[in-house]
């Protein structure tokens, strides 16, 4: 059962980032999706989850504390390393494109790095029981195709376009690279549980730090970037599917 989850989680997130691949010419609206899929993951999958795995023993202002930790972080890191420009005056084209690609590889690695624990999530409830692992497998592969989605649009929100001297390839190779290493997370984690386990409440944590920086990669990466030099109607409505679209998916899954 485990390796039929495992092979469905690696297809759902391949198919999702092809599909942005396949759409990259309307990246605005995919942009301005993945920014509302990025948000519902942290709203409605992430967070609830937070507050559930820590336990009672762990108060809720404890946990949103460890969200806006993970917020916070992500934010020195994007502006202490990753220059959070667009190639400005105190900066060449070089370095802006260098902070670029920075940018994207750890958005799309913290992507990653969440897939991986959402496999991980999977392994250690099947050994729990069956019927809990695959209520978490749901949960899960609901929205692997977005993962796909958000991973892929990460890296070719800063990492090439068609405009550039290499017509947007590099960027649209980089993509694929890093959409590989998305599919192939959760059924790394997945493969790791099975040789050790980790207390609810620790994961619980660990989810409130990915939520933290979900927000921020969200609010202050994708949707930002989807509304530049675009009509603000239709990534807005892309924006609002996309946070429609993880909250009935959540609801679906019984997450």
């Amino acid at each position: 059962m485990l390796i039929i989850i495992a092979i469905a989680a690696f297809a759902a997130t391949m198919l999702g980032g092809l599909f942005a691949l396949r759409l990259k010419d309307r990246l605005h609206l995919i942009l301005g999706f993945s920014a509302g899929a990025v948000l519902g993951v942290a709203f409605f999958d992430l967070l609830p989850e937070a507050v559930e795995l820590a336990g009672e023993g762990t108060e809720p202002s404890f946990v949103f504390l460890i969200v806006a930790l993970g917020f916070t972080l992500y934010l020195l890191l994007d502006r202490l390393f990753f220059l959070h420009g667009h190639g400005g005056h105190e900066h060449t084209d070089e370095d802006a494109r260098a902070a670029h690609c920075r940018r994207g590889a750890f958005g799309a690695g913290s992507l990653s790095a969440h897939s991986f624990i959402d496999g991980l999530a999977v392994g250690l409830a099947f050994k729990v029981s069956p019927a809990i692992g695959l209520v978490v497998a749901l949960a899960v592969l609901a929205h692997n195709f977005s993962d796909g989605i958000n991973t892929v649009s990460m890296i070719l929100k800063n990492a090439g376009s068609p405009a550039s001297p290499d017509g947007g390839q590099g960027g649209r190779a980089r993509a694929f690279r890093w959409l590989l290493v998305d599919a192939l997370a959760p059924v790394l984690g997945m493969s790791v549980a099975y040789f050790f386990s980790v207390r609810e409440e620790q994961l619980g944590l660990i989810l409130a730090l990915f939520a933290g920086s979900f927000l921020y990669i969200g609010a202050s990466d994708l949707l930002p970037e989807s509304h530049h030099a675009h009509p603000m109607r239709w990534t807005t409505v892309s924006t609002v599917l996309g946070i429609g679209a993880l909250f009935l998916i959540t609801r679906f899954a019984g997450v």
